[in-house]
């Protein structure tokens, strides 16, 4: 399997991560586990996922997804085959979002006793704190490297400028740096990542790990219509892809896809594993069959024309 450096942190990447927002939501432990053997199984090393997965179930309060996953990592001892990517900074109770130093320290301390090991290979920043001086974030990471409990770090949902800021600070006072960015990127959703940030991206030597990849599910073509809303607990974040935009870039998919004997999310996240400066989009599955289908992206080669076609019915 193809690995792909993730920034400047010595971590390499096979070209699809998991999505671990699925587990203890949509997917149940038994079915996450068979999830993640046939995962690892296809030669995919990486993980994804957050303390604050899923706090929106209800009866859920986060930490149900790294619970599962280092239930997981114990049960099958396969720490060494996987890189472990959560995050830190949601609303966990405190009524804001959160990346003070003393609710890092704290927060990696549940999350590493919940995943059930000694460290977390890329440790994310899940939103930005503006309260909070990037001095004091990244000297809280620098922390956390020293003491073994984590390897690298990234963050998400950073705008271009602040991304930049932050990687001057790192630069300026010998601070760990930002390997990743997770930025929401699919075809539909093209504008967080394309121009500043990709630019960044490639310029600084800063990895993307793409998240809502499949756009909630719209890109795999089981939505084209509002009668199709129900198919998924997902389906309600889909009614808004269902424009002339979104109707276009289906009808490219599947020509795209029939051309190749493959799926829409296939060639969807094909065409995201070719964009300059991405290093992986993240893709979930509720079943281990959903699961097989998507992993077949990582090995198809889309044409320059095929990439041309999906760039102008998705602009």
């Amino acid at each position: 399997m193809q690995r792909r450096p993730l920034g400047r942190s010595g971590l390499e990447l096979a070209p699809l991560v998991f999505g671990g927002n699925v587990f203890g939501w949509t997917a149940d432990k038994a079915t996450s586990h068979a999830m993640l053997d046939a995962f690892v199984d296809a030669g995919f090393n990486a993980i994804d996922t957050a303390d604050s997965y899923s706090t929106w179930v209800p009866g859920n309060v986060g930490g149900e997804s790294e619970t599962i996953i280092g239930e997981w990592l114990a049960g099958r001892g396969r720490r060494d085959d996987v890189l472990i990517l959560t995050k830190v900074g949601s609303d966990m109770g405190q009524g804001h979002k959160d990346l003070s130093p003393e609710w890092i320290a704290r927060s990696v301390e549940g999350s590493l006793k919940r995943l059930r090991t000694d460290y977390i290979d890329l440790y994310q920043s899940h939103w930005d704190d503006p309260r909070i001086p990037f001095e004091d974030v990244l000297g809280a990471y620098q922390r956390l490297i020293e003491q073994g409990k984590v390897r690298a770090i990234g963050a998400s949902n950073l705008s271009p400028e602040r991304l930049a800021e932050a990687l001057d600070v790192s630069a300026r006072l010998g601070l760990p740096r930002y390997e990743s960015i997770q930025p929401r990127y699919n075809l539909y959703d093209r504008g967080d990542f394309e121009g500043g940030l990709q630019a960044l991206c490639l310029d600084r030597q800063v990895g993307a790990i793409s998240y809502y990849s499949l756009a909630s599910g719209f890109l795999t073509g089981k939505y084209r219509s509002e009668a199709d809303l129900g198919k998924s607990a997902r389906g309600g974040g889909v009614k808004d892809y269902l424009d002339a935009k979104g109707l276009r870039i289906l009808s490219a998919l599947d020509e795209v896809a029939a051309a190749h004997g493959a799926t829409p999310a296939q060639v969807a996240l094909a065409w995201a594993v070719a964009q300059p400066g991405l290093t992986a989009p993240i893709a979930s599955a509720t079943s281990v069959a959903q699961l097989n289908e998507t992993m077949k992206a990582a090995t198809l080669t889309l044409s320059a024309d095929d990439l041309r076609e999906l760039d102008q019915a998705s602009r």
